[in-house]
């Protein structure tokens, strides 16, 4: 080398000298690494930074043994302005050979990213930083990720601690408790989870760490929140359930109310359908007519358990019992409306032949042809079948049928002829 190559070189080892010197003081000065060094560590963390301990004092050892080598450069290169031959030979061998020794003592027998310790390890400028920066990377990867885990998990943790502590305290306020209520035992087992939790992440972060595929820079990857989310989760839906009781509290009267009226209706609708079975079975004959059930004797009971809850206060059992009352309420009366339309249908049959009877006679009579004989009688046959008890409805609707069509042959009109007694009329 000659003078400018070794000004050059040194300026450069100077340059990387600082970084070095300045990321270190980082490393050492990071909130990351205090927090490991103070912390009863566990699991998989306690593991990896029991080794990276040991990288971190290797690399300041490595650092020193540098510095002081770069020194010893530096005087070298001072004693002269014009360096000799001799001086530019021995500066190219401190400057480019494998120039720094490093004994086991200096090393404290700690192993290396490359493989097992060695009593000693000799290494150019170059591959001293090379080594440097590999096992700076490596402990900062480590050190970040605890610190991202740390500064993400247990705030969150906490944060959600003071939610279920104030959801423990609602959800008692309504009677929702362990061993009486299945949000109850949810709530006990979020507790546990989340003390569990937070437990580990102090202790042992990088259990919930999760690196990011195929990153190289230190700290790539982000915080496991797994458990967080599903405990998160399970809270929320205990929360819902719990403003279902608290919505049950505020208007339990008005929907116990409300079951009262459409029960009631149910029940009035049924006993019109039992009415009206016996008007049909006395009325019509040859049809059949369903049976008609009585009130429903279960939903009474429930609705009353529904009062009794409410009276002591117990939403909690309250809150399910109304859905459930109100779903099988609106059943029971559409039951009861189907059953009267069941039995009342000859009734209605009944009705809608009497009002084509009148309509036809009504049609007849606007043409002029009321006092046809034919006409005349066929309406009386039907009519007295109509309005008679118990009423044929079969026979009732053939008679009907048999006016219809003589009036049809009247009304329709007909090619006038000779023989044609009728005439236009």
């Amino acid at each position: 080398m000659d003078r400018d190559e070794v000004d050059r070189a040194l300026a450069r080892l100077d340059a990387e000298h600082e970084a070095i010197e300045t990321s270190l003081l980082a490393l050492q000065d990071h909130a990351g690494r205090r927090l490991l060094e103070g912390a009863g560590l566990t699991g998989v963390t306690k593991e990896r930074w029991a080794a990276t301990e040991q990288s971190i004092s290797l690399l300041w050892a490595y650092f020193d043994a540098y510095t002081a080598a770069l020194e010893s450069v530096r005087e070298l290169r001072a004693r002269r302005r014009w360096p000799t031959r001799d001086d530019l030979a021995e500066l190219t061998e401190r400057l480019r050979g494998e120039s720094v020794t490093l004994a086991g003592a200096a090393l404290h027998n700690a192993p290396t990213l490359t493989g097992p310790a060695r009593l000693t390890e000799r290494f150019t400028l170059a591959e001293l930083v090379n080594r440097m920066n590999e096992l700076y990377a490596h402990s900062l990867d480590l050190v970040v990720a605890a610190d991202a885990v740390w500064s993400a998990l247990p705030a969150r943790i906490d944060l959600l601690a003071a939610e279920l502590h104030r959801t423990r305290g609602l959800a008692h306020s309504v009677g929702v408790r362990p061993g009486e209520h299945p949000s109850g035992d949810d709530l006990e087992s979020i507790t546990a989870e989340l003390t569990e939790l937070r437990a580990q992440v102090v202790s042992d972060p990088l259990a919930f760490w999760v690196p990011a595929p195929g990153s190289s820079a230190p700290g790539g990857g982000r915080p496991d929140t797994g458990r967080y989310d599903r405990a998160a989760r399970a809270l929320e839906d205990v929360r819902r359930e719990i403003d279902a009781v608290l919505t049950v509290r505020q208007d339990a009267e008005q929907r116990l109310v409300r079951l009262r009226d459409v029960l009631s209706r149910a029940d009035r609708t049924l006993a019109e359908a039992r009415s009206a079975r016996g008007e049909v079975l006395a009325k019509i004959a040859a049809s059949e007519v369903p049976a008609v059930s009585g009130p429903s004797i279960v939903l009474q009971e429930q609705l009353a358990t529904a009062a009794e809850y409410r009276r002591h206060s117990q939403w909690h059992r309250l809150s399910p019992l109304l859905e459930s009352l109100e779903q099988e309420a609106e059943d029971e009366l559409l039951r009861a409306r189907e059953s009267l339309t069941a039995v009342t249908a000859p009734l209605a049959v009944r009705a809608e032949l009497r009002g084509r009877l009148d309509a036809y006679k009504a049609k007849v009579a606007r043409h002029g042809m009321a006092e046809d004989p034919l006409l005349i009688e066929r309406y009386d046959a039907a009519r007295r079948m109509l309005w008679s008890a118990p009423c044929d409805l079969r026979v009732a609707e053939q008679a009907v049928l048999r006016y219809q069509r003589a009036a049809a042959d009247v009304l329709v009109p007909r090619k006038a002829g000779p023989d044609d007694l009728r005439g236009d009329s």
